[in-house]
């Protein structure tokens, strides 16, 4: 499986319409990639007399991929900042 780990921050705020503190900006950063390898079950696909052999993540759902194409994307920090409005 591919593992993508990245880093969240958060930048809240409290406004008039609502009185809760919610997010209004969220900003994610790639910061690592482990790669999975290559294709472990490849899949040929034919259009008329051409055929072609693609890595499975191309053509099956997430849930028929083989563990190399699958994505696992990990939070490494979430950061959360809350925004003063002055006025």
């Amino acid at each position: 499986m591919t593992i993508h780990v990245v880093d969240i921050e958060q930048v809240t705020h409290t406004c008039p319409a609502f009185s809760e503190s919610h997010p209004y900006d969220t900003r994610r950063t790639v910061i690592h990639v482990i790669p999975g390898g290559p294709c472990r079950t490849p899949v040929t696909i034919r259009c008329g007399t051409t055929t072609a052999t693609i890595a499975c993540h191309r053509h099956e759902p997430a849930d028929r991929q083989c563990g190399a194409c699958r994505i696992i994307v990990t939070q490494h920090t979430i950061t959360n900042r809350h925004h003063e409005v002055v006025g």
